[in-house]
């Protein structure tokens, strides 16, 4: 059954609440899990869009392709939710290393960054610079989840939201450049 009539007066549970304890829906660790929910739609959304790109070279030493890189984003998003809801899993070194890993790749593939790039391109880098823009509020609601309500998460889950954008800016970009797109400047006139 897809509803348990339990939350319909406002309130649910996370994995860690005593038995018989139940939370306000509006409590600050929601918005959070929300947020991260969120996210991981839209990327599942900028996944199909991926689809129809060509495979980026060398993360890991081999040919990924856009929406595998993606995939592992999303699972690794699964965990950070699991652990802001109480479990005691949690992203680790390797997940960080491999958001790096495709900033780096991608930083040798384009040329540096000297300004702010208007968004926008072909529908995978759109759609992408929408997702990093989501990812940084999900960094921002969980660490009010943190700061507000002492919800505990690892120093990793802070790295890898943090690192977040920075992979989908990347992505962004070279997704615009496979495509053919050219990155523009704002104008500020």
């Amino acid at each position: 059954m897809l509803y348990t009539r339990k939350g319909d007066t406002g309130t649910t549970k996370l994995f860690d609440c005593p038995q018989g304890v139940r939370l306000s829906k509006s409590a600050a660790v929601f918005t959070a899990l929300g947020t991260l929910d969120e996210l991981n739609c839209a990327l599942g959304f900028a996944k199909a869009l991926a689809k129809k790109s060509r495979d980026m070279l060398g993360i890991f030493g081999r040919r990924t392709a856009y929406h595998a890189i993606i995939e592992r984003l999303q699972d690794i998003l699964f965990v950070v939710q699991a652990e802001l809801g109480g479990s005691a899993m949690h992203p680790g070194k390797a997940d960080i290393q491999f958001a790096e890993l495709i900033v780096h790749e991608v930083e040798t593939l384009l040329p540096p960054v000297n300004s702010f790039i208007i968004p926008g391109g072909g529908e995978t880098g759109a759609y992408l610079d929408v997702c990093r823009t989501i990812a940084r509020r999900a960094e921002r609601t969980v660490l009010i989840a943190v700061e507000k309500e002492q919800r505990p998460v690892s120093a990793e889950t802070l790295q890898f939201l943090n690192r977040l954008s920075s992979v989908l800016y990347a992505l962004a970009r070279f997704a615009n450049y496979q495509e053919g797109y050219s990155e523009r400047r704002p104008a500020y006139e």
